[in-house]
């Protein structure tokens, strides 16, 4: 019988207020942070408390929720005017997570239809919203481990697309607990993932909580991972996917496709449908959020650069659809995706 890996909640409103854990911490120390209004939670998704395009999304709506309550209690009459201000501020904390602006203007679309108090309204809404991406990387995780061989031994994945970074189970690492639980991998790979090492703080700690066997490496190991034969397929998360199957994902994901090609390697996306963006043809109309310096230039807080050199930090990158293998959503499997399989997918 699988086992259902489900004990990390990063996001969780509590005696209505919304607390988040401190991604930036881990492992070293669990901590929650208590979030009070829309400005907090801007600068929470902006800091990097929250990563991971489902958990920003989820983030998000809850920010709509402390928005609308502030605002019907200072002028009940204008609340809806008022709180557009709030939206743009979520709406301006990162640009690449095309989650986020789907919980947007969902939030948006309950809001214009309230008539009176928005609280349980609003509130119920983001509920649904979390609880809804915690059911839909369960069922992606059963479809893409269906897809791995049994006895395929281990699987590379790049960042953190788990618990952490979804509402709850994860949408790669959904994946890798499924086919783990079912015997079909013994195994994790996980790139250290620089500049903000969420392979080694996260990834990796969420795959010790659950008794997942894991080993690190560095980002330019993989090519000689692949080379030993040690990987059947390479599993990663996504920020946004272009309506023909070009796939925005952390800094990184690219080179793995190359390689993961040139080795015969197996590439899967795991992304819940929020996540594709059908207003965008191809990958480069991606907006791709430029970080800043220091966080290449530095490990932690310490300066690790010479003097006087610069850095360039994207944060993400963009796979082209022809070098992937599979994307995986709640919805259903598309394989070699092109413009009109994603279109029937997202039909379906």
């Amino acid at each position: 019988m699988t086992t259902i890996y489900d004990s990390i909640r990063p996001i969780v409103w509590r005696n209505n207020k919304l607390y988040l854990l401190d991604q930036r911490i881990l492992p070293k120390e669990y901590t929650e942070i208590e979030l009070l209004n829309a400005q907090q939670v801007a600068e929470a998704i902006r800091d990097m408390v929250v990563r991971g395009a489902p958990a920003i999304g989820i983030t998000a709506a809850y920010g709509v929720v402390l928005a609308a309550a502030i605002r019907h209690a200072e002028d009940p009459a204008n609340w809806k005017q008022l709180i557009q201000q709030d939206i743009k501020v979520l709406a301006a904390s990162r640009p690449t997570a095309v989650n986020l602006f789907w919980a947007l203007e969902h939030m948006q679309q309950k809001i214009d239809a309230i008539d009176g108090n928005p609280f349980e309204i609003l509130k119920t809404a983001a509920d649904k919203i979390l609880q809804d991406d915690i059911d839909a990387n369960i069922k992606m995780g059963r479809l893409g481990a269906q897809l791995i061989a049994p006895g395929s031994k281990a699987v590379l994945t790049h960042c953190n697309a788990g618990a952490l970074a979804t509402g709850g189970y994860g949408t790669a690492l959904g994946v890798i607990r499924s086919a783990f639980s079912d015997q079909r991998i013994e195994h994790v790979y996980a790139d250290e993932t620089r500049p903000w090492l969420q392979g080694a703080r996260l990834t990796a700690w969420e795959m010790v909580q659950d008794k997942i066997p894991v080993t690190l490496l560095a980002e330019g190991a993989a090519a000689s991972l692949m080379k030993q034969d040690k990987v059947s397929w390479v599993i990663v998360g996504s920020d946004r996917i272009a309506s023909n199957g070009d796939v925005a994902n952390k800094i990184g994901t690219y080179a793995l496709a190359v390689l993961a090609r040139h080795h015969g390697v197996k590439f899967m996306v795991a992304a819940p449908t929020t996540t594709v963006d059908m207003q965008i043809a191809h990958g480069d109309a991606i907006p791709i959020e430029q970080r800043s310096q220091d966080e290449v230039l530095s490990c932690g807080n310490t300066r690790v650069a010479a003097d006087g050199a610069a850095a360039w930090n994207p944060a993400f990158d963009v796979t082209p659809a022809a070098l992937v293998d599979v994307i995986v959503t709640e919805k259903g499997v598309v394989e070699n995706p092109t413009t009109e399989k994603i279109a029937a997918m997202m039909n379906a």
